[in-house]
């Protein structure tokens, strides 16, 4: 009865498996196309609570960190504090870390932003048009946008910014 058990188990996990890869294609046409390294950044506008409008395009000529993020996603907030070490110590060099919140809740998001310090900037996207954008379904996921609005660089999951790897790559990456 035993030997009948882990058959049947088997079949099932060979058969969801085989389900999953053949929707992972249509899945991910619904959630865009995925951006990879070499590609060139797609431009998108959003707005800033503020009401001012923030777009890729007139970042060009700056190094840009794009991480999407959501107040309650936990890896998000996890990396949020090394985040902001990092944006602080290349803000002189022209690299601006730009986080896109998915957050529905536009006080919830605020009031979280004041609560955790975050001091790069950051806008929210609650339609979640920008992370569709580029293929992002998955919280924090992370771009190196170089000076000419190339992926350089992409990161999925969360990362510590603290790491020197890391800031290695940064560095590395601003000298050309």
């Amino acid at each position: 009865m035993a030997r009948q058990q882990q058959v049947l188990l088997g079949l099932i996990v060979a058969l969801t498996a085989g389900l999953l890869y053949t929707a992972w294609p249509a899945f991910r046409n619904v959630t865009g196309p995925s951006v990879s390294v070499g590609d060139e950044a797609p431009d998108f506008s959003l707005m800033s609570e503020g009401g001012r409008p923030i777009q890729l395009k007139d970042l060009r000529g700056k190094f840009v960190i794009l991480n999407f993020w959501a107040t309650w996603c936990g890896p998000c907030v996890e990396e949020l504090p090394s985040l902001n070490r990092f944006a602080q110590r290349f803000a002189q060099q022209d690299v601006v870390v730009l986080g896109v919140s998915v957050d529905d809740n536009a006080a919830a998001y605020e009031k979280f932003l004041q609560a955790a310090g975050v001091r790069f900037t950051t806008v929210r996207d609650p339609e979640r048009k920008t992370p569709r954008l580029y293929g992002t379904f998955k919280y924090p996921e992370s771009y190196f946008i170089d000076r000419k609005g190339k992926v350089v660089q992409k990161i999925i999951g969360p990362a510590d910014w603290s790491n020197p790897e890391l800031v290695s790559l940064m560095e590395q990456l601003l000298r050309g």
